[in-house]
Parts: C-alpha cells; structure tokens; sequence
C-alpha cells in the first residue's frame, strides 16, 4: 500500500516518526523485567530485513526463536512495531500470544497455523502478519520484534486482540522481555564503494 506513496511525500515526511520510545517495550504500564534472549536466522539485530518478509517480497513472516523464559511463565506475547512510521503511534505489524514452551515462530507462522497461538490484530486490522512497507524516500524503519514473558497474572487480552488491548493485559505482570531489530528501507541511494574501485558491470 505505502510503496504507491511518491519519493517526493516520502522525502518529505523524513522527519516524521513515531519514536522507538512509544513501543510497547517502553510502556512504564508494564513495570520492571528482566532480560531474554530474542534472535532470528534471518536477519542479525540492527540488519536489514530480507525483501522476503516485506511487502516487496512474499510477504511472509520471518522465522523467531529465544532462549528459556524465566520460571513461572503463564504465557508469551509478541509484538512487532515499527518505530520509525509516520504516524502518532507506531504501526503494528503483529501481535501474536504463545503458549511458554513454543520456544520459536517458524517462518509464516504469523496468520498461519501454530498450535497454541493466538493471533491478534494488526493496525490495518487484520489477524496475521503485516509485511514492512515503509514509504519510499522515508528513510530506513525500526522493527522492534518485542517477545514478553508473562505471569500468570496477566489478563485475557480476548479473541482478538489489539496492541492496546495486550499491553493493557500485560501491565504489571511482565517478567522478562527481549528485544529484536531488523530494518527495512525504500528508495535509498546506492552505497559508494572506496575511491578508485571499478565500477559494477
């Protein structure tokens, strides 16, 4: 959808953010957790995402995995935003909860079958994955996939659920969280290669 957005708006909505510190990792709704390990085969954290998982590309959702939760793990919650759309909020690209011993998300995972999972909504309202899509010209976009260990405190967050209504679920009940980046950009000048390399064929 955003890739029929002309460079020109696109270059001038650069400075245009939601902000990393919106993500739901950083709600002080949630309270203070300990770290986990959050990876993908994919991509490294901080590496751009492969157009396979884009809008570019397939479309399908990138393969996850993390170490143990801690003890006392109920459930986990993951939620992907994008940190850098030109919206008030960032635009959520899953939300997703999993039994505490799921130990990964396959790739397509997200709106495909996975035993235990339940699917919420993304922004555009639709139960699975939202491929990155990011304005051409805009510059590169965060994608914080946030993986969060709850208690079994942790309230029903409903058939399905929206971001708010997870992090609502969430708040005070979080017992670890971990944090992947993967990036994704359109409409970026080519890189330079060092003075005096030969150019491509």
């Amino acid at each position: 959808m955003l890739e029929h957005v002309p460079e020109w708006l696109g270059r001038a909505l650069m400075g245009w953010r939601a902000g990393a510190e919106k993500a739901a990792v950083a709600d002080r709704t949630l309270g203070d957790f300990a770290a986990m390990t959050l990876a993908s085969a994919a991509f490294a954290d901080g590496g751009r995402l492969p157009e396979r998982f884009t809008a570019d590309g397939d479309g399908v959702s990138p393969p996850l995995h993390w170490g143990a939760p801690p003890a006392g793990t109920a459930r986990l919650a993951l939620l992907v935003e994008d940190a850098d759309s030109p919206t008030p909020a960032p635009l959520v690209h899953a939300v997703v909860w999993l039994p505490p011993d799921a130990g990964a998300l396959a790739e397509g995972a997200i709106g495909g079958a996975h035993a235990g999972a339940l699917v919420g909504r993304n922004s555009y309202g639709q139960e699975t994955w939202l491929p990155p899509d990011p304005p051409t010209g805009h510059g590169e976009h965060r994608y914080l996939f946030q993986l969060f260990a709850l208690a079994a405190g942790a309230g029903d967050p409903g058939d399905d659920p929206g971001r708010s209504a997870v992090v609502a679920a969430m708040a005070g009940h979080v017992l670890a969280a971990g944090v992947l980046t993967g990036t994704y950009s359109r409409g970026e000048p080519a890189e330079i290669g060092p003075v005096g390399a030969a150019a491509p064929a």
